[in-house]
C-alpha cells in the first residue's frame, strides 16, 4: 500500500507527512537530517552521547545534535542500544520509517523492526563494496575512482541488507577523505529528497546485494595508518589521501612521529632506498618508495603544527638524507 504520491510528498502538511526518526552522529549526517526535516515529519533525532573533547576534556555535542536543536527537533542520546529501552521508546513514537546515517552503533533487530517500514541506511559506498565503519577512507586508500551513496534496507548484518538505490560520485585524483565526505554528505541529502519518498510510496523495490562482490571497510586503527615505504608511490599517496585529515597516515623521522597530510606522486626520481628523503629540482621534498617517488606537500611533526614542504625544509624538520620509517 502506498503512503503517498511522490509528486506531492514535499507539499504535504506536517500532519499528513510520514513520520520519521533520524539516527546519526557526525557532521557528514547533518545534510541528510536537514533534507529529512524538509520532506517528512521528523519526530525525533537519535545520536550518540556528548563526549569529552579538547584539552580541557569538556563535553562536546555531536554535530547532528547541534543541527537537531537548531531545527527544533527533540534529541535522544541513549548510552546503550541493546537493553530494550530504545526499542520500547521507538515503538511508542510509532514512526513510519527510521533513517540512519553514520550513527556509529549496530542497531539490534528489535529496533530495526520497530518503525512500520523498518530502518533504512544511507551508506557512503557503492554496496556491496566497502561495508563497515570507514567506507570513505578505505575507498580512497584502495585506489577507487568512484564511490557513492547506497540507500538500503537495514537487517541484522553489517551493511548486508537489500539496496533500494545507489547514486555514484567520482573521486578526484587528489581528493582527501575529508573533502570527499563533504560531497557525499550533499549526495546523501539528494537521496533523502528524491529516493526516500519513492521508497515510502512503494515505488522502489530493494534488490539483494551480490555477496561475491562484497568488500569491507573496518574501523581504522593505528596499524592501518602506518606508511610502508616498500609499497609504490601511488599506493602510499592513496593511503595519505584516505586518512586525511584524520587520523592521518604516519611514519617516523629521527625517532619522532610524522603525520603526512598531503602528498602526490612525483615524476622526478628519488634514487635512494625506500623511505629516503631527497631534494627535488625545485626543492621539493621527495621520498623514494618501492616503486616511484612521492612528494610530501604537507606534514606535521610530533609536537608541532602542520606545515607545507618549504617550511618543513626551512625549519629542518625534514631534509635530504633523512630516512623515514
Amino acid at each position: 500500500m502506498r503512503l503517498c504520491s511522490t509528486r506531492n510528498f514535499k507539499g504535504m502538511s506536517s500532519a499528513s507527512r510520514i513520520r520519521s526518526v533520524f539516527f546519526g552522529t557526525p557532521a557528514i549526517a547533518v545534510a541528510a537530517l536537514e533534507a529529512l526535516h524538509e520532506t517528512t515529519q521528523v519526530v525525533a533525532v537519535v545520536c550518540q552521547p556528548d563526549r569529552p573533547a579538547g584539552r580541557g576534556l569538556g563535553l562536546s555535542q555531536p554535530a547532528v545534535k547541534v543541527a537537531a536543536v537548531r531545527l527544533g527537533l527533540p534529541v535522544h542520546q541513549p548510552a546503550k542500544v541493546k537493553t530494550g529501552e530504545l526499542e520500547r521508546w521507538l515503538r511508542q513514537l510509532a514512526p513510519d520509517v527510521a533513517v540512519v546515517m553514520a550513527y556509529g552503533r549496530i542497531l539490534p533487530e528489535g529496533v530495526l523492526a520497530a518503525p512500520r517500514l523498518g530502518c533504512v541506511n544511507l551508506h557512503a559506498s557503492l554496496l556491496p563494496k566497502y561495508r563497515g565503519a570507514a567506507p570513505i577512507n578505505w575507498a580512497i586508500a584502495g585506489g577507487e575512482t568512484e564511490t557513492g551513496i547506497s540507500l538500503m534496507q537495514m537487517d541484522a548484518g553489517l551493511d548486508t541488507g537489500p539496496v533500494f538505490a545507489t547514486r555514484t560520485l567520482p573521486i578526484g585524483p587528489d581528493e582527501t577523505a575529508g573533502e570527499l565526505a563533504e560531497r557525499l554528505a550533499a549526495l546523501a541529502a539528494e537521496v533523502v529528497r528524491e529516493d526516500l519518498p519513492r521508497v515510502a510510496c512503494g515505488e522502489l523495490t530493494a534488490a539483494p546485494q551480490d555477496e561475491s562482490q562484497a568488500t569491507h571497510a573496518p574501523l581504522i586503527d593505528k596499524q592501518h595508518t602506518r606508511v610502508d615505504w616498500a609499497r609504490s608511490a601511488r599506493e602510499i599517496v592513496d593511503l595519505v589521501r584516505g586518512m586525511a585529515p584524520r587520523p592521518a597516515a604516519h611514519t617516523t623521522v629521527r625517532g619522532k612521529h610524522l603525520k603526512l597530510t598531503r602528498a602526490r606522486v612525483s615524476t622526478q626520481n628519488a634514487p635512494g632506498a625506500p623511505g629516503t628523503v631527497e631534494l627535488g629540482i625545485g626543492r621539493e621534498l621527495l621520498v623514494a618508495t618501492g616503486s616511484g617517488s612521492l612528494e610530501i606537500v604537507r606534514a606535521q611533526l610530533e609536537g608541532k603544527k602542520e606545515l607545507g614542504a618549504a617550511d618543513l625544509l626551512n625549519g629542518r624538520a625534514l631534509g635530504p638524507g633523512d630516512r623515514l620509517g
